[in-house]
């Protein structure tokens, strides 16, 4: 832990708070950059720096002019204003919705800026360490899960509606549980219909034979696995 009170006002504390921020957002920043995600090194470590620029305002303000400052409401606005920012890295494909992990990482860098321009230095130091752990170690936890799971999302391109209910049946016959089905257009409008289907697999390797099944059928145009 690190020593000392940083929520003392004086030049020493406001400096080490500027410092720590910058580093800690340039640190997830930079770890987001190097994977080529649309948030990187600049735009994390500005975020971070703005909302500790916030706190240390409200700071400012509560200890000159008492009575006028209110602690949770430019932090509040801060929350909430980063989404903004956030929603511009999403960006939704046709069967993907990339950029979550960018857009929650911009906002959990704002929520660092915050604690550490009030001086909870070690909660931002610790989370930061959390956040980099968890984006290094989480996604290899995931495809260990996906791997080993029984269950498929299949996206299937149909030339008509009533085509579903031929597929329905060779995926029962076949020992397939369909867990659910949505259907939509295609990308290319009145060519078809879109149907998207969560199966559940008695064994985990059985996406081979799924894919076979609905290659074979002549109703089904595409077939693209999740």
């Amino acid at each position: 832990m690190i020593p000392g009170n940083f929520a003392e006002w004086n030049l020493q504390n406001l400096l080490i708070r500027i410092a720590v921020s910058t580093i800690l957002g340039g640190v997830i920043g930079l770890d987001r950059g190097m994977k080529h995600r649309g948030a990187g090194t600049k735009t994390i470590t500005v975020v971070c720096l703005g909302a500790t620029l916030v706190m240390l305002t409200e700071q400012y303000i509560q200890m000159n002019f008492p009575g006028l400052a209110n602690m949770n409401r430019m932090a509040a606005q801060v929350i909430s204003g980063v989404g903004f920012i956030g929603v511009g890295t999403i960006i939704v494909s046709r069967h993907r919705v990339r950029g979550l992990t960018t857009a929650a990482t911009l906002w959990a860098s704002a929520c660092v800026g915050l604690a550490v321009g009030i001086g909870f230095v070690e909660g931002g130091v610790l989370t930061t360490a959390m956040m980099l752990l968890s984006l290094h170690v989480l996604p290899y936890v995931e495809r260990f899960a996906t791997r080993h799971s029984h269950y498929c999302n299949v996206f299937l391109d149909l030339e008509e509606s009533r085509d579903l209910h031929t597929v329905i049946h060779q995926l029962k016959e076949a020992g397939v549980v369909i867990d659910s089905i949505e259907m939509g257009e295609t990308r290319t409008p009145a060519t078809g219909v879109s149907v998207h289907m969560v199966l559940y697999l008695k064994k985990a390797a059985g996406r081979t034979e799924v894919y076979d099944i609905l290659m074979k059928s002549e109703k089904v145009m595409s077939v693209d696995f999740l």
